[in-house]
């Protein structure tokens, strides 16, 4: 039987994406993305709790995020999760699971001073999901 590693996530970044160029010229952004999920407890009240997750981006999709993203962009990606291990200084066995993004779609709406950008989206290989009338709709 196959597997199926899928994540998706909506969130706001909790940091500039840092970008890196590997050997060939390959970019690779990286950054921390906050998601909140707010619900009652038994006594009614609403309690707020945010889990934190890392994202990389890959060639084209970092690119993109370097220049468009910023502390506090509100994103969807969609992508798997991956585990990397290494041996720290002291020979210690260290993991880190990582959501290794295919997918990218810019949620913040268009506000002044955004150059033009229509909700984010300038690209023609990132595009938001539109219904019968052209209306933005997740893609959910």
């Amino acid at each position: 039987m196959r597997g199926v590693n899928k994540v998706m996530l909506i969130g706001n970044l909790g940091k500039d994406p840092e970008m890196q160029f590997l050997e060939g010229n390959i970019a690779v952004a990286k950054f921390s993305l906050a998601t909140t999920e707010t619900f009652k407890d038994r006594t009614g009240k609403q309690v707020s709790q945010t889990d934190w997750h890392t994202i990389v981006l890959w060639r084209g999709l970092a690119e993109l995020a370097q220049k468009y993203l910023h502390k506090g962009s509100l994103v969807y990606i969609e992508g798997r999760l991956k585990t990397r291990s290494w041996e720290d200084k002291e020979g210690n066995k260290k993991f880190a699971t990582e959501v290794v993004g295919d997918n990218l779609i810019m949620l913040d709406k268009k506000s002044e001073g955004a150059h033009g950008m229509e909700s984010g989206f300038d690209s023609p290989d990132i595009q938001p999901p539109t219904d019968e009338n052209g209306n933005e709709k997740l893609p959910f």
